[in-house]
């Protein structure tokens, strides 16, 4: 059986740091006893090698190995670049 690596989908949050940018992913739950829908938001610290991201593209991002002491994810695509 093949493991497939781990994809997440989110927006550049920071893009100020070397080789690397934040992505914040949101995702929606529902609440296990009221039902209701709560947005939970998490930050992945990203490697972009290239450093073509910029603050406000949505990218992918999949699991890699451990690059540094906080980043365990690598940007695969970028799906929309931001405005301007």
């Amino acid at each position: 059986m093949r493991v497939r690596t781990k994809r997440r989908e989110g927006t550049v949050v920071s893009a100020k740091m070397t080789k690397t940018v934040v992505v914040q992913v949101d995702r929606l739950v529902e609440h296990p006893l009221y039902g209701k829908r709560m947005r939970r938001r998490k930050r992945y610290m990203a490697h972009d090698e290239t450093s073509q991201c910029h603050e406000g593209d949505r990218v992918q991002i999949i699991e890699s190995r451990p690059l540094s002491k906080n980043k365990r994810w690598r940007v695969s695509r970028v799906i929309k670049r931001a405005a301007g």
